[in-house]
This record gives C-alpha cells, structure tokens and sequence, in this order.
C-alpha cells in the first residue's frame, strides 16, 4: 500500500489499536510494549517512536487513583484483615496497570507522529 498523507489516519483509532500511525495498517509493537523497526505495510521507520517514561507516569495515576481510593473506602467501611487487602488489590494493581500500558504507549507514540514531535533543540543563532 502507498503511504497515506500525514493527517488521513486518526492518531487515536492508529494508537489505541498498535497499528502504523502513517498508513494505519501495520502493526507497531513486536512485543509487549516492543516497537518495531519499521512498519511492514508503508515502510515508516519508527525510530522517531520515543514515547519515554510517558505510558507509565499516566497509568501509575490511573491506577493510583482507582486502586488507593477503592482500598481506602473499603478499609473504612469494611476493615477487613490485611491478607484480604493482598487478595483483593494485588489482582487489580496489575489489572490496571498492564492492560492501558500498551495502550497509552501506542497513542503516545501516534500522537508524536501526528504532531511531528521531536526532541527540544536550543537555537543558538544570531538574533538580535
């Protein structure tokens, strides 16, 4: 397939489902959370994917705030013994931890290419 032009392929529908954020075809993770190299369907070198410590800072949020504040109204109004707790959350942390991190990360990663996103460069030029 061609490549499509940059903007004919929704950065949220391209992320959300791992797919090429150019042609929206190809798959973008290998593994996991593993990009690959390049995009089988339109070619799209993805070394510019560098969505960093970003899918984790918002899912530790994410998951902070479900799991804490369910952990907390069910102390005050159960307060029920600590091997409980254990059963109940230990589950949950990693139910809402694992599943949106390639989810987040592929949206991140969608929306930098959508936006042409790069490092930040300092421009020491001469202006006066």
């Amino acid at each position: 397939m061609a490549a499509a032009a940059r903007g004919s392929v929704s950065p949220y529908v391209a992320g959300l489902t791992a797919r090429c954020p150019r042609c929206g075809e190809g798959k973008l993770f290998a593994g996991f959370l593993t990009v690959r190299p390049r995009c089988s369907a339109c070619g799209l070198d993805y070394s510019f994917a560098d969505a960093g410590d970003g899918p984790a800072v918002f899912v530790m949020f994410i998951a902070g705030f479900i799991v804490v504040g369910t952990a907390l109204v069910v102390e005050i109004k159960y307060a029920p013994p600590l091997w409980v707790h254990a059963l109940l959350w230990i589950p949950l942390i990693l139910l809402v931890t694992l599943g949106p991190l390639r989810l987040i990360k592929g949206l991140l990663i969608a929306l930098q290419y959508h936006h042409d996103a790069a490092e930040g460069r300092l421009d020491r030029g001469d202006r006066a």
